[in-house]
């Protein structure tokens, strides 16, 4: 068995490959451009919910309150007339990535310390590098990506969004794969 405090350098080397890749991917001209395309009439949308002053949140339209409620014929029928969606409401004012930029950094360093737990636990120091790196991969894959798919089972989400993040997954899973199977600890 190997201490987390003992991978501390995969951790935080892969943490900081996974960001440098992500920032490329998403800030490049690949495969997220066309993802969330614009809701036709975009202003009239706007000019129709401002008055509402929805708060940040979470939510799904139409909304039965219970499951008695969603077999009503009422319930039914706002489900046939539409719009039927499920509508995240940000903060208004101008996006600043940079609440989100330390979020994600935290959320690849949390995925590495669950890699070297798994990882850690199952390898002994001296393993060589393929070895690691599949174990590590593929926790680190798993990390990145199951809960994604659960959005487009459940709540609709694009499959074609969901399978480009999964892509995602993956390159930050071989990533975090290639920086545990380099720095494995060697035997004592």
């Amino acid at each position: 068995m190997i201490s987390i405090a003992a991978l501390w350098m995969p951790i935080l080397l892969s943490a900081v490959i996974v960001f440098v890749a992500s920032s490329i991917i998403h800030m490049g001209p690949f495969w997220h451009r066309s993802e969330c395309p614009k809701v036709p009439n975009e202003d009239k949308v706007q000019d129709a919910l401002r008055p509402f002053a929805i708060p940040p949140g979470d939510y799904m339209l139409p909304r039965a309150a219970d499951m008695k409620a969603m077999k009503s014929p009422e319930f039914n029928e706002k489900m046939k007339r539409g719009p039927v969606m499920l509508l995240t409401v940000l903060p208004n004012g101008p996006f600043s990535i940079n609440k989100s930029l330390a979020q994600w950094f935290i959320y690849v360093v949390i995925v590495g310390i669950l890699t070297a737990y798994v990882t850690g636990h199952t390898l002994p120091p001296g393993t060589e590098y393929l070895v690691v790196f599949r174990f590590a991969c593929t926790t680190a894959f798993i990390a990145y990506t199951a809960a994604l798919w659960q959005m487009s089972i459940w709540y609709h989400r694009s499959w074609s969004t969901t399978l480009r993040a999964t892509l995602d997954g993956l390159i930050y899973g071989l990533l975090t794969g290639g920086a545990f199977g380099w720095l494995w600890p060697a035997l004592a």
